[in-house]
Parts: C-alpha cells; sequence; structure tokens
C-alpha cells in the first residue's frame, strides 16, 4: 500500500460512509507524495489552496488530493505567507497546472516552476488582490482589457482563429484560439475564467445546511452528484451516516440524474452533424424523464432533495411502478434510436475517427467520466470506491477503446442501459426505514465528499470553524480534468468538426470557475 512507503503520518477521518485519509507535509515531502502516487498510476483529484494565517500552524494552506486503493489521501502544506510556494505537479500531473495557476490567482502561492499565467485573474483584478484571503474586500473592479499571453505557433501558411468567449446562442462563454493550416488544426488554447462567481468566497460563515444550497448550484446539471458530494464531507464533520433507504435512493437521484444528461447529449450530438431528428426524439424522452422527477420528487432536476444525514423525500409503491414502468420505456425508445444512429451512414461517417484521444494520451492527462471510459480508462468510482449501495448492485464500467466521438457516443448508450438496470435494482431492493438521521456540525473538523457524477468524480472539501460554520469548501468539478483534452482531441481535425468534438466531451465552463 503506498501509505506505508511514506514518511507521511495518515489519519483517517472518521465519519460518514467514504473513505478518507489527511496527512501533512513540508515542501519536500509534499512533492515527494506526488510523485511516489503518479509512479504507482494514482490519479490526482484536486489541488487548491486556503487562507489558514489564524490557525496554529499560519500560513497560506495548498492541499492536494489523491485517488489510492485506500481511498481518498489529502495531503496539506502550509507555506509561509511571505514565501508561499509550493512544488510543481504539473510535470507528472497535467492537470495540475490549471489548478496551480487558480491556486495562486485566489490565495497567492505559487509552484516552484511549470505555468505561471494567470488562470482566473482577469486584467480587471488588482496584482495584490486574493479573493481567498480572509482579509481580502468584498471588491468589484472596473473591465479591463488585457494582453494574454497564448501561445503562438508559426510558419507559413498558419495563422489563428479567434472564437469567444461570447458565443452565438446560450453557450457559456470560454474564448478558444485555434492555429490552423487551411481547415486543419494545429493546436487549440484555452482561455476560461469568465463565469468567476466567487461561489469559494461565498462558502465562508455559511452553516452546512445553507452551503448545501449553494453546492448543489454549482453546476445545474450535476445537482445531484454535488449535494450527494457536500453531504458526504458534512456527514464526516457532523460524525453521522445516511439511514440505508436514504443512501439506496441517492444512488437513485444520481442515476436518474445520469440518465437526464447522457439523452440530451445524445440528441445535440445528432443535431450536430445535421440529423435533427434525433435532437428532437432524445429530448421527448428526457422531458418525460424530468417531469417524473418533478411528480415523484417535487424537482425536475432533484435540486435539494440530498442533505447532511439523508434525504428530504421518499417513494412509495406508486412511485415505484412509475419508475419501473417509464425504465421499460425509456429503454425501448433508447434501443430503437441507437440503432438509427448505428445505421445513419451520415452521422457515422461524421463521428467515427473524429476527435480522437488514445487510451496513452487519457491515461497521461489525468481523463475522467465518460471521456476517459471511451479511451480505454477504467475510472469510476461506484466500481473504484463503491459506498453503498454500489457495493451491492454492483455497477458494470461501459467502455470502448477508440475515444473518438462514436466511443463517446456509444459510452453513453451504455451507460444509460446501465443506469436503467441499476435504477430497476435500487427500487427492487430499497430497504425500509427512514430517510434523515439529525445531522448537527461539529467545530473544527474536516470532511470529504467523492462521488461518480455523469460527467466524472465530482469532490467537495469542507471544513469548519471554531463556531460550526464553514470555513472553507473547495468543490472540484470533472471538467477540471478533461478541459485539456478537448485542445489534443481537436488537433489535425478540421475547424467545423469542433462543435461536434466539443459537444462529445460536453464539459461544464461554470463548474471549474469558483
Amino acid at each position: 500500500m503506498l501509505f506505508l512507503d511514506q514518511p507521511l503520518e495518515f489519519t483517517r477521518v472518521e465519519g460518514g460512509d467514504a473513505l478518507a485519509y489527511t496527512a501533512r507535509a513540508d515542501f519536500e515531502a509534499f512533492g515527494e507524495f506526488a510523485l511516489a502516487a503518479y509512479e504507482s498510476g494514482r490519479r490526482l483529484v484536486a489541488l487548491w489552496g486556503g487562507d489558514e494565517r489564524d490557525a496554529e500552524t499560519p500560513g497560506i494552506a495548498v492541499c492536494a488530493a489523491f485517488d489510492l486503493p485506500e481511498g481518498l489521501a489529502c495531503v496539506k502544506l502550509v507555506c509561509p505567507v511571505e514565501d508561499a510556494v509550493f512544488p510543481d505537479l504539473s510535470g507528472f500531473f497535467p492537470a495540475a497546472d490549471r489548478m496551480q495557476r487558480a491556486v495562486r490567482d485566489l490565495v497567492g502561492a505559487a509552484p516552484r516552476g511549470g505555468d505561471l499565467r494567470p488562470w482566473l485573474r482577469h486584467a480587471n483584478w488588482p496584482a495584490d488582490y486574493f479573493p481567498l484571503r480572509s482579509d481580502a474586500p468584498e471588491a468589484r473592479f472596473d473591465t479591463a482589457n488585457e494582453n494574454y499571453e497564448f501561445v503562438r505557433v508559426g510558419g507559413d501558411g498558419v495563422h489563428e482563429i479567434a472564437v469567444g468567449p461570447i458565443h452565438a446562442g446560450i453557450i457559456e462563454p470560454g474564448h478558444f484560439r485555434f492555429s490552423v493550416m487551411g481547415e486543419s488544426v494545429l493546436r487549440l488554447e484555452e482561455r476560461l475564467g469568465w463565469k468567476h462567481k466567487g461561489i469559494e468566497r461565498r462558502f465562508s460563515g455559511m452553516s452546512l445546511a445553507d452551503g448545501l444550497k449553494l453546492a448543489g448550484r454549482v453546476s445545474g446539471d450535476s445537482t445531484v452528484a454535488y449535494a450527494w458530494a457536500y453531504s458526504q464531507a458534512a456527514e464526516m464533520i457532523c460524525g453521522v451516516t445516511a439511514p440505508p433507504r436514504a443512501a439506496w435512493l441517492r444512488a437513485l437521484f444520481l442515476e436518474r440524474e445520469r440518465v437526464a444528461n447522457h439523452l440530451g447529449d445524445l440528441g445535440y450530438l445528432g443535431n450536430d452533424v445535421a440529423l435533427s431528428f434525433g435532437l428532437m426524439q432524445f429530448m421527448r424522452i428526457k422531458e418525460d424523464w424530468l417531469r417524473l422527477n418533478a411528480r415523484l420528487f417535487g424537482h425536475r432536476f432533484m435540486m435539494d432533495k440530498i442533505v447532511p444525514g439523508g434525504v428530504t423525500v421518499d417513494l412509495d409503491d406508486a412511485g415505484v411502478a412509475e419508475v419501473v414502468e417509464q425504465c421499460r420505456t425509456t429503454e425501448r425508445d433508447v434501443h430503437r434510436l441507437k440503432d438509427v444512429y448505428e445505421e445513419h451512414a451520415g452521422l457515422q461517417d461524421r463521428f467515427l475517427t473524429t476527435g480522437r484521444v488514445t487510451p496513452e494520451l487519457a491515461k497521461r492527462l489525468g481523463a475522467v467520466g465518460v471521456a476517459a471510459r471511451a479511451s480505454g480508462q477504467c475510472v469510476d468510482l461506484r466500481a473504484d470506491h463503491p459506498v453503498s449501495p454500489y457495493d451491492r448492485v454492483k455497477p458494470v464500467v461501459a467502455m470502448e477503446e477508440r475515444g473518438d466521438v462514436a466511443a463517446r457516443a456509444l459510452v453513453r448508450f451504455a451507460e444509460i442501459d446501465e443506469s436503467l438496470r441499476l435504477i430497476r435494482a435500487l427500487v427492487d431492493g430499497l430497504p425500509q426505514g427512514g430517510v434523515w438521521n439529525a445531522a448537527r456540525s461539529e467545530p473544527g473538523k474536516r470532511g470529504f465528499g467523492w462521488v461518480e457524477g455523469w460527467r466524472g468524480d465530482v469532490f467537495v472539501a469542507l471544513e469548519t470553524g471554531a463556531d460550526g460554520k464553514i470555513r472553507r469548501c473547495h468543490p472540484r468539478d470533472p471538467s477540471w480534468m478533461n478541459w485539456p483534452l478537448l485542445e489534443h482531441a481537436i488537433i489535425d481535425n478540421i475547424v467545423p468538426d469542433f462543435p461536434l468534438i466539443n459537444k462529445s466531451f460536453n464539459l461544464s465552463y461554470a463548474g471549474p470557475d469558483l
């Protein structure tokens, strides 16, 4: 086990149903443990910073979480304010690059090496303003122009196409800088951070109950995953476990969220290759799915239904029957549409070989979720670190090897099938009993939540202060890990295929921009 080979002293975080361990490290040990995790083939889950100048060991904290066989391992380094530096992890965990840049922008701690360009910080922030420091004023700044240093590609016939950050339609803002020769893309560089809303700062001082409402709104299409991850972290702090029936209902909500989003994505993928029939049919099915959510659970997206200690709604026998019947009709309709997609020559011509991410590249970049599983990576928390009831219903991980748009579509089809199977198993085995245990916040505690959402794993780190209210909350969206993949997937494809490739990942702009 990796823990036993390291000098760090790990402590298990008690409470809740997730396995998490913490340790403090100095500069050298922080980097050495990250390197050991990489060499053991493990993943970086998250990297974030915080202001701990009022703690027993004062300074700027930098934390990193890793996926280990034993569970989630979180290592903390406290840097002196006057020399707030930490090891550069991007050399072996490329996904750390943008996280490190965000830490620098938000708390003022910088990696020793790596890319030091701003990520969340645009030109309208003063150079000495770090919004997650406790003494940072709540201020608004005038918008200013900036000269962001994009990487330039030279050569005869090479030119740039700048797209965004404002797009036609209702797509969220993001800037994409293409270096092209003719229509063939040589390089893509993303510039995100246009959705910054101050969510991480807003958590500070909230009660655990109010924090839940905010967590569930970080990314509106993943409200169940975020609420469950946040509740796991809160339950560690409170020392409470949700009742068995509540755990099974949570999984039911999560699988329904997964199906709803995969239905929408498959429809939009059809629409992007001019198969509007696919969009209309998948959206019809999705709408029926969401309406049943509203009728049975009081909200189309099941917002605020998972809370620390359990859930706020239950399901009676009549509701179970409706869920089972809808699974039957959805399965029938999706199978028919899958046949249409597979037999449509124009669609297959656009999907096959487009936007390919090789298994080697997916592993190197730390891909998660659908994007990882479509490129041969067996990464799924429901199977890797199962909590109740996934340890009972045994999810089957859907995988493809090609890593192109077609593979990502096939994984979605397979995951819909598997989620429908899981939903039937969940309602069939739903335990009797209550759905909520009282959860009382404890001061000076830390908790972690980690849930496999439909887009990938959602992570939440939560800490309370002396008053029992939230001192720090860091929610990590899976899109952090997969946005760099998109830059590679477009290389050697043509510019008109970018919307299709982008949609096949369907990453969140708002989720990583907190």
